[in-house]
């Protein structure tokens, strides 16, 4: 039996992206991939701080082939669900929890029109807010996946003074404009490629999505959302109810990630009841999900895994 074809860098013809309207009217990007005969769940992917869906087709592909039913949309303010900063190149928002709100919304709508089991997966600034949604009641997922998450953020000076900066730098200036230049981190030589994937054809799906539909991309982020991210991070880590939490959590750490703290990640886990840790080491930087085959064939598979385990169907 041939395998499925492995979407990179076209829309299947299966998949529907429309819009979705959050509570107080914003109009978010949503993209749908039904899956084909008898389905096992449904499975709701969100991506990280400047991502779009389109990032992540190979990994749908795959999971859609296993029977899942997929479904994600673009956080508020970035990727087609529009921009809330002054600049549209520049990721702005106000306050973390306009996404959460966001999230639990869509959860709510989500999970009543998919009966069964439903899984998420978060990457990045997605798994974050998945968790931090999670343990403050906004979702109840059967199973979590958290691929590189931002429960803490990498700073050349640390995470306590990188927020008093970036809370003084919001107050003092206009806290819209760019916390830096480009769109990669201060205080380092590698490039964005570097930082992201040792995959240059992965990387380069990056960039045709972004060539194809210029609107989609954006740089970097904003004073607020860099104050919003550090502050939301760490009162998320501090947050008792993490012990609370009985959804069974998978968690994918690259250590050498240069953009979120795996030492935080490591800390959170521990506190978690039901969690189980992949560690990488310097094969992987931060896109786990895009990385050489090496990597990526690793943490899909950890992740097909887990979810065999606590959704209890193979496929």
């Amino acid at each position: 039996m041939a395998s499925p074809p492995l979407y990179r860098r076209e829309i299947p013809s299966a998949a529907r992206i429309t819009q979705w309207r959050a509570p107080d009217g914003w109009m978010h990007r949503r993209f749908d991939w039904p899956a084909e005969g008898h389905a096992r769940g449904s499975l709701l992917f969100q991506t990280g701080r400047g991502d779009i869906f389109e990032k992540y087709l190979e990994a749908f592909s795959h999971w859609q082939a296993r029977g899942w039913s997929i479904t994600a949309f673009d956080w508020r303010g970035q990727g087609g669900s529009g921009r809330l900063g002054d600049d549209t190149h520049v990721g702005h928002v106000e306050n973390f929890a306009h996404y959460i709100a966001d999230f639990r919304a869509f959860w709510a709508e989500w999970s009543a029109e998919s009966p069964g089991t439903r899984v998420a997966v978060g990457h990045s600034m997605g798994g974050h807010l998945v968790l931090r949604a999670v343990v403050e009641g906004g979702a109840e997922p059967d199973a979590l996946v958290l691929v590189a998450p931002m429960l803490g953020l990498r700073s050349p000076v640390g995470e306590a003074l990188g927020e008093r900066v970036a809370r003084l730098s919001a107050r003092i200036g206009n806290p819209r404009r760019p916390a830096w230049r480009a769109n990669v981190i201060p205080a380092t030589t590698e490039t964005r490629q570097a930082l992201l994937t040792h995959d240059v054809d992965r990387y380069q799906d990056e960039i045709f999505w972004q060539t194809a539909h210029p609107d989609l991309a954006i740089g970097p982020p904003s004073w607020r959302w860099l104050a919003e991210a550090f502050a939301s991070t760490r009162a998320l880590q501090r947050d008792s109810r993490l012990a609370e939490v009985r959804t069974p959590v998978l968690m994918l750490v690259a250590e050498e990630d240069r953009l979120v703290s795996t030492r935080a990640s490591l800390r959170v886990a521990a506190r978690l009841p039901d969690a189980k840790v992949v560690r990488f080491g310097r094969e992987a930087a931060h896109e786990l999900l895009r990385e050489a085959d090496g990597v990526r064939d690793v943490a899909i598979g950890e992740i097909d895994a887990f979810f065999d385990v606590h959704t209890g169907a193979r496929a």
